[in-house]
């Protein structure tokens, strides 16, 4: 059985095997994303002002602003702004957001064909198992090549979950990721600098893996092994791999291993911000001199930056969220939006480099150690493991309602949780 196939039939193993506490972990994705997503919407809608005034109208919900338009049209907004905000969820795994670009493109989806709740959840399991399994198989050369995971291997993860919540069979699904994996694309560079367009890669994953997820409608051949050939994804994506990743039986979901954030900047950051809170309790910020963060490799580059050029570059850099952390003892999104100055200049004093043995225990870990230098000479040092939000270390219910509640108000967190949990 070649790559393709293999996997194919290892989601529809894993569709069957689907407990009712793996639909409810899946709730709680879709409560988190829906936070996110009008959060992010509020955010951005000076920036969107002019392009939705040149959509069509249609049956699918564009979040947070009130109106409906096609389906890949309202996954490619949806998907942005749920990005948009860094508060969305993922897994260090596979090293991938997926909510932004799997739930959009299910949702739209369900707008406008109509999808039950039970196949919409089924969706978002396999949505995500799908694309983590095709992330962790060329982890971690995909993303040295510099692509951006919750692109390329997000539009798989979008096409599978749509094409399971519309209830394909297994040649429909082997077409779905074959043309998924023929229109997989996004490049990490596009963060750098002062760029606010990382979230379009997020989008166009929803949009590009609905319209992938559609073409199971059809009846045209794809080739053998679009995963596994000659030319193939993994080939094509990586320079070294593994197949067997792809279909190893585990006792788990990989839903199950996501995390969720509790700080708006990014993941890679997030045990550097905790270790930083943590040291506030001990630690004045007037009386620090200089502070290092020691970190895993892939959390160093393009994190490491301490010259904040916006906002997006803000919620990119390491030495940023330490900082808020040490000053306000929290990683909100309001302190990256509005660049305080106090954070600013703490940041330009924070080093981030690699240490190797952090390195040997990721992705298993993704660790920090922030060591604090100050000005009489004493040094402070915290160690974190498993920041808030990883599996091991997980945020609450009560945790997520907060979370929504700060993002969306008590009123609308509770309008959600009434049409998602009751």
């Amino acid at each position: 059985m070649n790559a393709t196939d293999a996997f194919v039939s290892y989601l529809y193993d894993k569709l069957g095997a689907i407990s009712e506490k793996i639909i409810w972990k899946a709730k709680e994705c879709r409560f988190d994303y829906m936070a996110v997503v009008a959060a992010g919407a509020l955010k951005s809608r000076k920036r969107w002002e002019t392009f939705l005034k040149m959509i069509p109208s249609g049956k699918s919900a564009v979040y947070g602003y009130d109106i409906k338009t096609d389906p890949k049209t309202a996954a490619l907004i949806n998907g942005f702004n749920a990005h948009s905000i860094e508060l969305d969820d993922g897994q260090r795994f596979a090293m991938i957001h997926l909510g932004a670009a799997v739930i959009s493109a299910i949702d739209a989806a369900a707008c406008e064909y109509g999808i039950s709740d039970e196949d919409y959840y089924k969706g978002i399991i396999i949505g995500y198992e799908a694309a983590c399994r095709i992330a962790i198989a060329m982890r971690p050369s995909h993303k040295k090549r510099g692509y951006h995971t919750a692109g390329t291997c997000g539009t798989i993860g979008a096409a599978v979950g749509t094409a399971a919540a519309l209830g394909f069979d297994s040649a429909q699904m082997k077409r779905v990721i074959t043309l998924a994996a023929g229109s997989s694309a996004g490049m990490l560079e596009i963060q750098e600098q002062k760029s606010e367009m990382k979230p379009y890669n997020l989008g166009r994953a929803a949009m590009d893996g609905l319209t992938a997820a559609l073409m199971g409608y059809t009846a045209f051949d794809v080739p053998d092994d679009m995963i596994g050939g000659e030319r193939g994804f993994l080939r094509t994506f990586s320079d070294e791999y593994d197949t067997k990743k792809l279909t190893e039986k585990t006792d788990y979901f990989e839903i199950e291993r996501i995390y969720v954030k509790p700080y708006a900047s990014c993941r890679h950051s997030h045990s550097a911000v905790e270790a930083a809170v943590k040291l506030r309790d001990v630690v004045p910020a007037d009386s620090i001199d200089r502070i290092e963060i020691k970190t895993y490799r892939l959390g160093v580059k393009g994190h490491d930056h301490k010259n904040i050029s916006g906002i997006a570059s803000a919620k990119l850099s390491t030495p940023y969220a330490a900082a808020a952390g040490i000053i306000y003892g929290r990683a909100d999104l309001d302190l990256f939006e509005t660049l305080d100055e106090s954070i600013v200049e703490l940041a330009s004093r924070i080093d981030v480099k690699e240490d190797e043995a952090l390195t040997a225990e990721c992705p298993q870990k993704r660790a920090a150690v922030v060591r604090v230098y100050l000005k009489d000479g004493q040094e402070k040092e915290c160690r974190i493991d498993y920041a808030k939000g990883d599996p091991e270390n997980p945020m609450s219910r009560d945790d997520l309602i907060k979370k929504a509640e700060g993002l969306v108000g008590k009123e609308k967190a509770d309008e959600l949780y009434r049409r998602i949990f009751c």
